[in-house]
């Protein structure tokens, strides 16, 4: 960690904005609510004015609804002022860009593809400075992950594997492959900064997922201490076995009383070459989204809960990042025991 000036950040989201495409003319929102960080309303505002666009500040009351009112987990439904208010959702579709500053954002609300679909573009903001100016992206970052999309596309099979005893086969047919690449640059399109990933979302994967000491679990933002062995049948998790965390897990899936709680979610692997694993340790759990773990270069990462693909809606939403996996699809290496190929990104 290292000490930032405004300077450094109006440098950084004018970066970011650019690599937006944002043109002079456009309209943008910049959108935050009360816990907000000022620092970076004031920085998005002002880069959204350096580059010629004209810019809204819109501070909307904060919180989340039940099941999951925590902040910057990633999980939750989102902004109950957003998720009820019209006025604020006509406010969003009237904008070419949509600057994401509030915790919690509204990723898993159908409200969000409303949005999306009248061609505004989202980007999402939630960790600390360091961690975005360390994790500015690239123009060739989005190059990478559209050609292990393109794999994805005209595949059939992904397997996952691992020194620790992962053993996963993942069928891809009609699992819709897609990315994150660190900026919104195309009508329509959100994505979060930082972030460079593939993933893709199937619907019936078999095996076993063993966690070993050093994989995260999000959002308890909690390294694994013993190995979780976690048993799948048909995209479910029938068993998970272990020490704490397997307790923590299963404790988890019982009191979300959420059907789809145990049911396997997203998958893929990082491509942020500039992700630090250890990030989670430094800060606060308050101060972090976790892309660091969710983006690393060379990580499997899988999740649990809502389901688009599927119409599956659930806020019991796990992203467990793991190191050391070897992703094969349809035969092409794409990460080596944790290291990524020329094929992978």
């Amino acid at each position: 960690m290292f000490a930032l000036s405004s300077v450094d950040l109006l440098d950084a989201f004018t970066r970011q904005l650019r690599l937006c495409k944002l043109r002079e003319g456009e309209h943008v929102v910049v959108l935050a609510e009360p816990e907000s960080r000022g620092d970076y309303v004031a920085a998005a505002f002002g880069a959204a004015k350096a580059c010629g666009a004209h810019v809204i500040a819109a501070t909307v009351p904060g919180g989340t609804p039940a099941p999951m009112p925590s902040t910057r987990t990633g999980a939750g439904p989102g902004l109950t002022s957003v998720l009820r208010d019209t006025a604020a959702q006509d406010l969003l579709k009237s904008a070419d860009l949509v600057v994401d500053l509030t915790r919690e954002g509204f990723i898993h609300a159908p409200v969000q593809q409303e949005i999306l679909r009248t061609g505004t573009r989202i980007i999402f903001v939630c960790d600390a400075p360091e961690v975005l100016i360390r994790n500015l992206p690239d123009p060739a970052d989005k190059d990478a992950v559209l050609r292990g999309v393109e794999l994805l596309k005209r595949s059939s099979v992904m397997r996952i594997s691992s020194s620790a005893g992962t053993d996963l086969t993942v069928q891809l047919s009609g699992s819709q492959p897609e990315f994150q690449c660190g900026f919104a640059d195309d009508p329509g399109r959100w994505d979060h900064w930082p972030s460079t990933m593939v993933l893709c979302w199937p619907e019936i994967s078999d095996g076993q997922i063993v966690l070993a000491p050093g994989d995260i679990l999000l959002p308890f933002k909690e390294y694994v201490r013993e190995p979780v062995t976690l048993q799948i049948a048909g995209g479910h998790i029938e068993k998970v076995s272990g020490g704490a965390e397997a307790a923590l897990l299963t404790t988890f899936f019982d009191d979300s009383n959420d059907t789809w709680a145990r049911s396997l979610s997203h998958m893929g692997w990082g491509l942020m070459r500039s992700a630090d694993w250890f990030a989670t340790a430094m800060y606060g759990k308050n101060e972090l989204m976790g892309m660091d773990a969710r983006a690393f270069a060379g990580n499997f990462l899988w999740s649990t809960g809502p389901h688009p693909v599927l119409g599956r809606e659930s806020y019991a939403h796990l992203d467990i990042a793991m190191r050391g996996c070897s992703v094969t699809v349809d035969g092409t290496d794409v990460v080596v025991a944790g290291r990524l190929t020329e094929d992978g990104g």
